[in-house]
């Protein structure tokens, strides 16, 4: 007999049973640690970004400084203000222009871009959606370095499917 219990040295059922939990957990733990460095869950908060994103909605944000225009990206705030709970770390607005395309003319004095500028490097403009939203015709240009990522979806919560 086996120091197990078993004449050929294979586990017990509840053995087998006890391993497979386990690996089954481990495996469940690695998946969520990758989900979490590739994947973000924010709460948006205000309006610049009506129609498209409401106040309170949630939004599933893949990591990422890849950006393509009319992408919805989430950012680090360039000018926060408030504190604590009321601090707005991250913004929420879509890319309007890249490296490399002209400067819209609302946003070259904020800039300093003259007419037929470029957008450097490293920046983008980014717009609310909505019309009245702080955005890079107010604080000029966004560093991708920034970027939290881009905004994939909005999921709809149990209650509402």
């Amino acid at each position: 007999m086996s120091p197990r219990g078993t004449e050929d040295g294979d586990m017990t059922g509840a053995g087998r049973t006890t391993v497979a939990m386990a690996a089954g957990a481990g495996m469940l733990l690695l998946s969520v640690r990758v989900l979490r460095s590739r994947l973000a869950l924010i709460r948006v908060t205000g309006s610049s970004m009506t129609p498209a994103f409401a106040d309170g909605d949630r939004l599933l944000v893949r990591r990422t400084t890849r950006v393509r225009r009319g992408d919805a990206v989430v950012f680090r705030n360039p000018v926060p203000f408030g504190d604590g709970d009321d601090a707005l770390a991250w913004l929420v607005k879509r890319v309007s222009a890249l490296p490399g395309d002209a400067v819209p003319p609302d946003v070259r004095e904020i800039v300093g871009a003259p007419d037929g500028g470029r957008v450097p490097p490293g920046s983008l403009i980014v717009r609310g959606d909505a019309a009245r939203t702080q955005d890079s015709r107010h604080f000029g240009y966004v560093p991708q370095s920034s970027l939290l990522g881009v905004v994939l979806t909005r999921p709809t919560p149990l209650g509402r499917r």
